[in-house]
């Protein structure tokens, strides 16, 4: 199987790609795209297994790479690969596919050929999004995620979908149309694209730093939108309200946060610990602020939206705080949210599906009625809460302890009030849903549990929930590899000439050279 590796990232890109023609191509008759659908992203999420158990974990830099000139002027090559950092996100794409799909099912009964086809492609532009090291291959993924998801929101809409659909585009294209000047001014200025030689001219002070303070805001305002990061987020509630449940799982955070690491922090570490400040503060307001309005909200949709404001937050304050054990907490919290909202929105997709309402009064007393529904609910919240022994607990200690013992101590006890409320805000919604005298809805409504498809997906997901709280150095050993963050930076870097440099093998993240740089008691501690 390690014949693959030099074409397995090619291979993810593709498959979906070609599912996407494929469903375009069929006929639009009975459940014809669903299953395509779901075969092809079952199929995508086995290639993807491919990335761990064949990465060498105690290897720094790229892996499974492919490097192959594109366009020759502008110098855009088709250059992809992965590291510690993106290897699991990769995978945890792959796995949310099919979950897509089966929340998908019964919600979707018109124009599925469409509404198959751009989801397929939305997921190939997410992988491109995490396996890119050409800055402009990587915008080009960047910019096609936004499309698919904004004609699906449009089509597919609850209540009011264009008027959403037109909120998520214009709040995530117009700070793209920056990005893209930057990236432009860096190749002006480099003449190249590549992610390695960029980052060694940003470090290297060969750039003139005023210019490159706008560059590197450039880059932090198209992520900051789409985090969202507070005060940036007024188009979160209403795309969670309005978007299909498969879309909503991956509307939010993962792309973003992921950027932040890579092509923020790790191509402009100088400027971002000068912003790094005001992005921590940005991050505790938005812990409480989301958490409280999550505590107010009648829909469950809109209090989803408000807690993903919150612990997305969260993961922001752990990147800006640039520590290392901060960020492996960080990308930690990336793996276990995105797994945990999934099985959430399929059971509240269900849920919506049986009684048609997502308002929270609505329901009550469905534990008799549903009792795997609320099982599996149950457990999901205690989850996202950070209940010991499951996958949200890892991340939230990690991060609240990096942050108290590295960062700044007030700011910690704050978005500890914030982790506080989420169990607030969780278990009224379960209590309010599950418990407690039965409502005239739920009633009058005939019951049915959750049938075999959801329970297939469903039980991986909880199991792997438990699964990251119990054994977390599965993911955080591979995760260690790939963050480097610029507070391991020397100040004073005697580089070798680019070249040298990309034929040592010794390429590492967020402005590293060589392993040697490093001071031998913060090697000492990052080992630990």
């Amino acid at each position: 199987m390690s014949a693959f590796d030099p074409i397995i990232l090619t291979f993810i890109l593709l498959v979906p790609l070609t599912g996407a023609v494929l469903v375009a191509l069929m006929p639009d008759r009975a459940r014809l795209p669903n299953w395509i659908a779901l075969i092809t992203t079952l199929f995508t999420f086995l290639l993807t297994l491919h990335l761990p158990a064949h990465f060498i974990s105690g290897q720094s830099g790229f892996q499974f790479e492919q490097n192959v000139p594109w366009i020759e002027s502008p110098a855009i090559f088709y250059h992809v690969g992965v590291d510690g950092l993106s290897l699991w996100l990769v995978v945890l794409v792959g796995l949310l596919a099919p979950v897509g799909v089966i929340a998908s099912w019964s919600a979707i009964q018109t124009r599925r050929k469409v509404y198959y086809a751009l989801f397929l492609v939305q997921q190939t532009a997410m992988f491109g999004v995490f396996i890119s090291l050409d800055l402009m291959l990587y915008y080009g993924f960047w910019e096609l995620s936004l499309v698919p998801m904004a004609i699906l929101i449009a089509m597919y809409g609850r209540k009011d979908g264009p008027r959403a659909a037109l909120k998520f585009f214009l709040f995530t294209f117009i700070p793209s149309a920056p990005l893209l000047v930057a990236i432009l001014w860096l190749y002006a200025k480099t003449h190249t694209f590549n992610f390695a030689d960029l980052q060694y001219q940003t470090a290297s002070g060969v750039l003139p730093a005023g210019a490159l303070f706008w560059v590197a805001l450039a880059f932090l305002f198209a992520f900051a939108v789409k985090v969202p990061i507070f005060p940036l987020h007024g188009w979160l509630a209403d795309t969670y309200s309005e978007a299909p449940v498969a879309l909503a799982m991956v509307v939010a955070g993962k792309l973003s946060l992921y950027s932040m690491i890579r092509f923020h922090v790790g191509l402009f570490p100088a400027q971002s610990r000068v912003i790094a400040p005001l992005l921590i503060a940005l991050a505790v307001v938005g812990i409480l602020y989301g958490a409280c309005l999550a505590l107010v909200q009648r829909d469950f949709w809109r209090l989803m939206a408000f807690a993903a404001l919150s612990h997305l937050s969260l993961i922001v304050l752990a990147i800006y705080g640039l520590t290392f054990l901060g960020w492996a907490g960080g990308v930690y919290q990336i793996l276990s949210h995105g797994v945990v909202d999934a099985a959430l929105f399929l059971l509240l997709g269900a849920l919506e599906i049986r009684y048609a309402t997502t308002l929270i009064n609505s329901y009550g007393g469905l534990a008799a009625k549903l009792p795997r529904v609320a099982t599996y609910f149950v457990i999901a919240s205690l989850a996202m809460i950070g209940l010991p022994m499951l996958s949200g607990f890892v991340g939230e200690f990690i991060i609240l302890s990096s942050t108290f013992a590295g960062v700044s101590r007030p700011w910690a006890v704050a978005a500890a009030v914030g982790v506080i409320l989420s169990a607030a805000y969780m278990l009224s919604l379960v209590q309010r849903i599950f418990y407690g005298p039965e409502s005239a809805l739920t009633a009058s409504k005939p019951s049915t549990d959750l049938r075999f498809g959801e329970l297939a997906i469903l039980t991986p997901l909880v199991v792997l929930m438990l699964v990251m709280g119990l054994a977390p150095s599965l993911w955080l050993n591979t995760i260690r590899t790939g963050v480097h963050p610029p507070i391991l930076t020397p100040q004073t870097l005697d580089q070798p000439q680019p070249s040298a440099h990309a034929q040592n093998g010794q390429k590492l993240c967020c402005g590293l050279t060589k392993p040697t740089e490093i001071p031998e008691e913060i090697q000492r501690e990052a080992q630990r």
